[in-house]
């Protein structure tokens, strides 16, 4: 009887560790066909969905609890959910909106019109304002990301969206330009460049008014038909992260 339940427990481990190693083998598997770009199934689709928090696809299951995310991260929460399309071209420190707008649209989250916003990169930031010019002429919501030298390319498109009343909005994560020399550090001799193209300004001082001013910027220029230079402070502020309490 001893020698038949020490085998029985063996037995039992020996099937429990299998199960172990399969599930594992599983859940492998399974990653392997995420990262080759197929889409989660079962069990292992809802885990990601339950470990996501400010890229969830879905817009009702944020804005219940405080999430450490950076000023750029922020903007580009609340300009997905208020666009149609979005031009972008990567330029530091404003690159990573531009990538997080894709990673949402890639994943497949809705804006608030329940569409999937079209994020579009294109070869340079005059070609971003170009685009974004030609897309609100035709009725889209549009936004675009840039700093420094990419914003002053975008000057002429800058003041026909003005002349013309399309309700726009430029995120600036704002560092400085190069005249004597190259520099990256941050501060407003580019949005201070743009002061006279018609455009009205908002200021954005730490992650949470990051958030807060977006909404505001858009939908004012909604209201306004003006369209708006939402800036901050570029890496002080785009880079920092901070506890934010994200807008549902």
């Amino acid at each position: 009887m001893v020698k038949g339940g020490a085998a029985s427990k063996a037995l039992g481990r020996a099937f429990g560790s299998a199960q172990s190693v399969q599930s594992v083998a599983e859940t492998g598997a399974q990653h392997a066909r995420v990262l080759a770009g197929a889409a989660p199934t079962g069990n292992f689709a809802k885990k990601i969905r339950a470990s996501r928090s400010i890229d969830m696809p879905s817009l009702y299951h944020e804005g219940k609890s405080e999430r450490a995310i950076d000023g750029n991260t922020a903007a580009a929460h609340v300009a997905y959910a208020m666009s149609d399309v979005s031009f972008i071209y990567p330029i530091s420190p404003s690159t990573s909106m531009g990538e997080t707008m894709d990673k949402f649209a890639t994943a497949g989250r809705k804006n608030v019109f329940g569409q999937t916003v079209k994020v579009r990169q294109m070869q340079l930031e005059l070609g971003s304002a170009g685009a974004l010019h030609g897309a609100l002429s035709g009725g889209a919501l549009c936004t675009t990301f840039t700093a420094s030298q990419g914003l002053l390319l975008m000057i002429p498109n800058m003041y026909l969206c003005a002349g013309e009343l399309l309700p726009a909005v430029f995120h600036v994560s704002a560092r400085a330009l190069a005249r004597q020399s190259l520099s990256i550090f941050c501060d407003h001799s580019d949005v201070m460049a743009v002061r006279s193209t018609g455009c009205a300004m908002l200021s954005a001082h730490n992650p949470q008014e990051v958030m807060d001013l977006c909404l505001v910027a858009h939908l004012a220029s909604l209201r306004s038909s003006v369209p708006f230079v939402h800036f901050f402070d570029g890496t002080r502020t785009s880079g920092v992260i901070e506890c934010v309490k994200p807008i549902p």
